[in-house]
């Protein structure tokens, strides 16, 4: 029985991946409790219990007397169980807590279990997670049974266990389908800059080359387009835009907002703001379905975009001269007021000096008689 005990305790760490010190720990504190059963004891009185690991004999103390009694072999053994029931249970939920919560961030891959509320039940073979409604790309659906990759995008401490969230929706599941698509960005060749993400419409990823003999853009979209294509695929047909990065911040602009062609740009640095002159027939494009593009564009860079046409721009450009006017004449109203009462002041002042005259020379004339 006691060599079958350890032969127990090994089998389920090798299968739960649990410590074989926290399970002894379990069945030490198991065989403690069942002592305090068999024997009457205080509540002051210390139980303790000792497995020997390489025996796999166990002894319980009540203040350092070793219990001796009948009924102590039944009794531990049956509470022993439920004890170490409960705390493999318990260690098998801090395994996966520990296991998932190294893993946010990641792309993990299981199958479609069943539907809660819109939200996607996935079993990833040591427990279940959950892909919530707002964190798929758009309108896809899936079949149970359907397999489905997703990054991990937090792990809840629950009573019933660790609740595993995964995400499809998020910015960084593109970065990670591109990481395992393109090796260059695996190996830090390539740096992924930024990304802006209408998730299960559209998304821009802007990319740098580390190496000037690679192309950043051509070693995303692959040969033939076929590294690009396996992540449309995987996104369920979601537009891909591949924008390279640059320094220059009038290239980088030009680039997120392609295809689009730019005439004229202006640039106001401290506000972090950009009016952008197209072709009247450039403007839907720049602009983009539902101001798609040049919203997606602006998150990008970090900078807010102003879209105009040439005719809208000469338009903008003549309200800020007439605002301009309007401030110039009301500023000449107000140094006009200005003026006049300073005049009014003056004026005021010296008629208050009139009335003493008479009294001084009232005064002079009296010393004269």
């Amino acid at each position: 029985m006691e060599s079958e005990l350890m032969a127990i305790l090994e089998q389920i760490e090798r299968d739960k991946g649990i410590a074989k010190e926290v399970l002894i720990q379990a069945v030490e504190a198991a065989v403690a409790s069942a002592a305090r059963k068999v024997w009457t004891v205080d509540k002051e009185e210390d139980v303790t219990a000792k497995l020997d690991p390489k025996t796999g004999k166990i002894t319980a103390y009540a203040n350092g007397q070793e219990i001796r009694s009948s009924e102590f072999g039944r009794i531990a053994a049956q509470t022993a169980k439920q004890v170490v029931f409960q705390k493999i249970r318990e260690a098998e939920k801090d395994v996966v807590y520990t296991d998932y919560s190294a893993r946010i961030g990641q792309i993990i891959s299981g199958s479609v279990y069943r539907f809660d509320r819109g939200s996607v039940i996935v079993d990833l073979g040591k427990t279940e997670a959950i892909v919530p409604r707002s964190e798929l790309c758009g309108k896809e659906e899936f079949k149970q049974g359907d397999r489905v990759r997703a990054i991990v995008l937090e792990v809840q401490r629950e009573s019933r266990g660790p609740q595993v969230v995964l995400s499809r929706a998020h910015p960084n599941f593109v970065k990670r389908l591109f990481e395992l698509e393109v090796p260059e960005i695996y190996d830090g060749i390539i740096e992924v800059k930024a990304i802006a993400r209408d998730p299960g419409e559209r998304t821009k990823i802007a990319v740098f080359s580390k190496d000037e003999k690679v192309d950043c853009v051509g070693a995303c979209v692959g040969m033939r387009g076929s590294r690009v294509k396996n992540i449309v695929a995987e996104l369920h047909g979601e537009k891909i835009d591949i924008v390279r990065y640059s320094a220059d911040i009038k290239e980088y602009i030009q680039a997120s907002l392609s295809p689009a062609e730019i005439s004229q740009m202006q640039l106001l640095s401290q506000e972090k703001k950009a009016n952008i002159i197209v072709a009247d027939d450039q403007l839907s494009i720049a602009i983009g379905r539902y101001g798609q593009n040049v919203r997606l564009a602006g998150k990008l860079i970090g900078w807010e975009l102003d879209i105009f046409s040439a005719k809208q721009w000469e338009e903008h450009l003549k309200q800020q001269e007439e605002q301009v006017e309007e401030v110039v004449e009301v500023t000449e109203e107000v140094e006009e007021e200005v003026v006049e009462g300073e005049e009014a002041s003056a004026d005021k002042g010296e008629g208050g000096d009139e009335p003493a005259a008479p009294e001084a020379e009232e005064s002079s004339n009296g010393e004269d008689k």
